[in-house]
Parts: C-alpha cells; sequence; structure tokens
C-alpha cells in the first residue's frame, strides 16, 4: 500500500512539474495572443490585463492590408528562401553524405573534420568576403544572395546528419541493389533515401528553420521594401507610424505558425517515413 502511495505521488509530482514547465514555455504566446486581440488603448493600459477586457481581431486585418504593412510580400520572401535553401540542402545533404559514408577516396577523413570549420568562425566574420563575391557577381540586393549565405551555413549540419543516417544502412543492401543491376544514382535513390526519409526530413526542417529566422544576412544582402523577409519587414514596422504592440504581436504570431506546422507535419512524416523505409528495404 505504501508502494502505491509512494508511486502516486512520485507520478502527480512529475506531472505537475511537466505543467509548470509547459506554462512557462507558453507564457511568451500567451501575452503576444492577449496582446494581440486587445485594443491599442489597453494593450499599453496598467496595470496589464491578461484576458482582454473588449476582444478585437482588427490587429489580424490590419497586418494583411498592404497599404499598412506588406506582410503578404515579406511572407512570399521568406517562404521562397526557405523552401530554396531547404530543399538545396537536402539535395546536396543526400550526395555529400553517401560519399562520405559509403564511397572510399583519398582524404575523407580530412574532408569529414573540416565541414564544421565555418562553424569557427561567427557569421558576422564572413560578412564582408561574402559580400564582396557577391556584389562582384551582381546578387547584391537580392533574395539569392541570401540563399547562397543560408546555404553555406545550413549545408555542413545538413552533410553531418545524412552521413550519420547512412552509415546505419547496411552495405548488403547497397550490393544487392548493384546485383539487380541498378546504377549508383539509382541505389541512392531507390535504396538509400527511402530508407533514410526520418533523417532527410530532419534535415529539411533544421535548414527551414534557419534560413527562416535568419536577420543578419538579409539585413546586410537586401535593401529593396519588395525583397525584405518577415524578421527585416517585422523590424522595419517598428519604425514607421503604423507601429502598435497589437499589430507586432499579431504579425509574429502568425510568422511563428510556418515552423510549427511544418514541425508538427514532420512528426507524421517521420514516423509514416521509418515504417515505409522498412517496408522497401
Amino acid at each position: 500500500m505504501k508502494k502505491v502511495k509512494k508511486k502516486t505521488l512520485k507520478g502527480i509530482f512529475f506531472y505537475t512539474r511537466v505543467v509548470l514547465l509547459v506554462l512557462v514555455l507558453l507564457f511568451p504566446f500567451i501575452i503576444m495572443l492577449s496582446v494581440s486581440l486587445k485594443h491599442t488603448a489597453e494593450s499599453i493600459a496598467y496595470p496589464p490585463t491578461i484576458i482582454p477586457e473588449t476582444w478585437t481581431i482588427k490587429h489580424f486585418v490590419d497586418i494583411f492590408n498592404p497599404n499598412i504593412f506588406p506582410y503578404i510580400k515579406y511572407l512570399g520572401n521568406s517562404l521562397y528562401i526557405a523552401l530554396v535553401v531547404s530543399v538545396v540542402a537536402v539535395l546536396l545533404g543526400i550526395f555529400g553524405g553517401y560519399a562520405l559514408s559509403k564511397l572510399k577516396f583519398k582524404g575523407k577523413k580530412t574532408v569529414s573534420e573540416m565541414f564544421f570549420l565555418v562553424y569557427m568562425f561567427s557569421g558576422i566574420l564572413l560578412i564582408v568576403p561574402l559580400f564582396r563575391m557577391l556584389s562582384a557577381i551582381g546578387l547584391k540586393n537580392s533574395r539569392e544572395a541570401v540563399i547562397i549565405c543560408m546555404i553555406i551555413q545550413t549545408l555542413p549540419t545538413a552533410i553531418y546528419m545524412t552521413r550519420s543516417y547512412f552509415d546505419t544502412i547496411p552495405k548488403e543492401l547497397e550490393e544487392a541493389g548493384r546485383v539487380d543491376g541498378l546504377s549508383r544514382m539509382g541505389i541512392i535513390f531507390r535504396i538509400i533515401v527511402p530508407l533514410s526519409i526520418s533523417g532527410l526530413i530532419s534535415v529539411f526542417v533544421y535548414a527551414f528553420m534557419i534560413a527562416w529566422n535568419d536577420v543578419l544576412f538579409a539585413s546586410i544582402f537586401i535593401d529593396s521594401p519588395n525583397m525584405m523577409t518577415i524578421p527585416i519587414g517585422l523590424n522595419s514596422l517598428f519604425n514607421t507610424p503604423d507601429y502598435v504592440w497589437g499589430r507586432m504581436m499579431a504579425a509574429s504570431l502568425i510568422t511563428s505558425l510556418p515552423v510549427v506546422i511544418l514541425y508538427g507535419l514532420s512528426q507524421r512524416l517521420i514516423k509514416n517515413g521509418r515504417t515505409e523505409g522498412g517496408v522497401k528495404g
């Protein structure tokens, strides 16, 4: 009886800590949602209130008004950059990870160790050489310049992650593929990739999040308001007469949705990918 009571108390204590932790993590989002649903006067009133006295969705409507804030344009720019970076990082990660995992060549160990050399330097130290090189080839003030910079930032980790997943695939499967007449590309895309789908999804999500939240490179390489990404656009909203807390919080909440949705979808895809990959193998 005492053991059951002790176990029950431990369970209650554990779940209490979990609930408290979740509340602490969600508290900033609760405040953001609260402010975004308040009228402007109430959002700056003292003492502050968590539950709005009067509810409004005006701030959500305003951020989609191009005369107030070109949010849709910024959203499109961010999606374009993040998706291109993610797709390229996954594709290059597949080839780079396969080479480092399955092929034998001189200097393989040195190449593997040097992939993380880029992370020894702060991103700000790479700005000047990257800016000069990309400006020299006519990519100044372009989304493509940001894409190149973000690929440079994410590719080492992408290759490391894919190599780790490829290392777990038995060589016997490749040998069976060769017996069946598959080429090297056939082995990669018909055997290796299906068995590593969960890892590739993780690489995609990682690259997407890094590119989506980038501020440094976007602020340096993009000058035109028509090409600004969401982080830069939200920052510019502070310097306009239309800046109000409600709009900022509404825009910030909607900005976080793509990452949250992508993360939720990735969990389901990873689970399905593990099952389907196992069947294909």
